[in-house]
């Protein structure tokens, strides 16, 4: 008998998870895949982004319920589980020289400490996949990198029997992943699509600060084809309506031109305790034949 497989995705903030494989995710969960998203924080130090909540005082007076509420509106859409590992949003700093982060916000955390209520959880939930962060966050927000620096930790711990006692059965998951939400290849090609057709495209400025910035583009591994997803991602993303405006920029390619020209979500591999051929199609490649009760 086969057991059923399982996808932990661990994220910074509420709306992460609705922005970073959120289709694959969909996907895997309508293949019967059980998933956990992970939210390391509550979100409540982010920016009200949606132009039509701004200044609107008791969305601001009230923040960090209204995340969870839309939280759980996009848990549903995406059908996946959630759990809060109750650390404090940092903020993004700004600003020359940058100010410090607040007292007591996990990016202030000691890894050590901090990855102990996600060791728990992977010990509940006996993930086979993790999903996480690169090194740099995906981009340099402290909770971004905190979040990459205590799953990194918690891989390695979960399955060490003398690793954080009383936190239950040691559960070693198989492989961790880092979600590339934006990899530059998919920003080219749906840029030059765009353009070829008459379009305007809202990745012009985009290219043009990535090749200014000198940074390296990540290696991508494995992708995951999940384009009749794209749909509930969006609904999901949309969920978070003090963080995305439906009219902006995130919505502006047409579901079907996306479906043509780029219909998988890319990830990294970053560790892996099985035998897998890259490039990969499948978060579980190489696990499935493995795992039997």
């Amino acid at each position: 008998m086969t057991e059923q497989l399982r996808l932990m995705a661990v994220h910074a903030h509420p709306d992460d998870e609705s922005s970073k494989g959120a289709a694959s995710m969909a996907m895997y969960v309508a293949r019967g895949v059980d998933v956990l998203v992970a939210t390391c924080t509550g979100g409540e130090r982010g920016s009200i982004l949606n132009p039509k909540l701004q200044g609107d005082p008791w969305v601001e007076e009230n923040i960090h319920e209204v995340r969870r509420k839309e939280m759980d509106a996009a848990r549903e859409i995406l059908g996946v589980k959630q759990a809060w590992l109750g650390f404090v949003d940092s903020g993004l700093p700004e600003g020359d020289p940058l100010p410090p982060l607040p007292e007591g916000c996990f990016g202030l955390q000691e890894v050590e400490k901090a990855a102990e209520p996600l060791v728990r959880l992977i010990r509940e939930f006996r993930p086979h996949v993790i999903t996480t962060y690169d090194e740099n966050g995906g981009y340099p927000h402290p909770d971004h990198i905190m979040t990459h620096k205590i799953t990194m930790a918690a891989f390695e711990a979960a399955g060490d029997p003398d690793a954080y006692p009383g936190t239950g059965e040691p559960w070693q998951p198989l492989k961790l992943y880092y979600n590339h939400g934006f990899p530059m290849g998919r920003i080219r090609a749906l840029h030059a699509y765009l353009t070829e057709h008459g379009h305007d495209s809202p990745y012009g400025e985009w290219i043009e600060g990535w090749e200014k910035s000198g940074r390296k583009e990540r290696e991508v591994t494995t992708q995951v084809e999940c384009a009749d997803f794209f749909e509930v991602r969006d609904r999901a993303l949309i969920a978070h309506a003090t963080q995305i405006d439906p009219d902006g920029p995130w919505f502006r390619v047409p579901l079907e031109v996306q479906r043509e020209v780029w219909p998988t979500e890319d990830f990294e591999l970053a560790r892996s305790l099985v035998d897998t051929s890259l490039p990969e199609d499948d978060l579980f490649a190489g696990i499935t034949a493995d795992i039997t009760v």
